[in-house]
């Protein structure tokens, strides 16, 4: 039987912003593993709140920060204005505020601050992948089609592992990309794994646009989701 979920909205400094952001936990006192949301372009939508709320579901502490708290908490439905305002936050500005969302989770009393971890999609799985590069708290991260740093320098700081979910199909991540990311696992000897899916576009586990939205694909992507977090944070 699935748990009732609480769903909260939070407040936390990080440099001199404050922070807001969206959790959704089980309805329990115990300590549980935590996972950070990190949101597309068009800001703290609730498609992205449905993802935490099921991980929510799942057992876990979910919480989605609005990285574009910085930047007055937009939110848009215009890819021009998404792309400008994915563009004005720079990715120190949003590591330093996903390293205080760190921060602030290991402070819940129903956290298990030893199992954080880590997903995003399009300009969150960016800051999937980046995240554990910057911070060893995080203990594993599923970014889906996310930029890959390039050169891939960073990658020699990764210290968690990573699953890499695409879509072949992908106007904005090349196969090049991809590559590099493959590479990279390979030179700095890290724990990195890549999905790729087959006639899937950009955006393909977006289930609020049906233009994009592949059900196989994105059931498929949950399931292998979930199961690379029950084994990195559960176990």
């Amino acid at each position: 039987m699935a748990e009732s979920i609480r769903e909260t909205l939070v407040q936390y400094p990080s440099d001199k912003v404050t922070m807001r952001a969206y959790v959704a936990a089980p309805q329990t006192k115990e300590r549980r593993p935590a996972i950070i949301v990190i949101q597309e372009w068009w800001g703290l939508t609730d498609h992205i709140k449905d993802v935490a709320k099921r991980y929510a579901a799942e057992g876990y502490v979910a919480i989605a920060p609005d990285l574009y708290s910085r930047l007055g908490n937009a939110l848009t439905t215009d890819a021009g204005e998404a792309g400008k305002l994915m563009n004005t936050l720079q990715q120190e500005d949003g590591l330093k505020d996903l390293n205080a969302t760190v921060t602030y989770l290991k402070s819940v009393p129903e956290v298990d601050a030893a199992r954080i971890g880590v997903t995003g999609f399009c300009m969150g799985g960016s800051y999937a992948l980046m995240l554990p590069c910057v911070n060893k708290d995080v203990k594993a991260a599923v970014p889906f089609y996310g930029q890959v740093p390039n050169p891939a320098a960073p990658l020699q700081q990764l210290s968690a592992p990573v699953l890499y979910l695409y879509g072949e199909d992908d106007g904005w991540i090349t196969k090049a990309d991809v590559q590099r990311l493959a590479a990279g696992f390979k030179k700095y000897s890290k724990s990195g794994e890549i999905k790729t899916y087959p006639g899937a576009p950009h955006a393909f586990f977006r289930d609020t646009d049906k233009t994009v939205y592949r059900p196989e694909a994105a059931k498929d992507a949950w399931a292998r989701a979930l199961s690379f977090f029950g084994q990195h944070l559960k176990s």
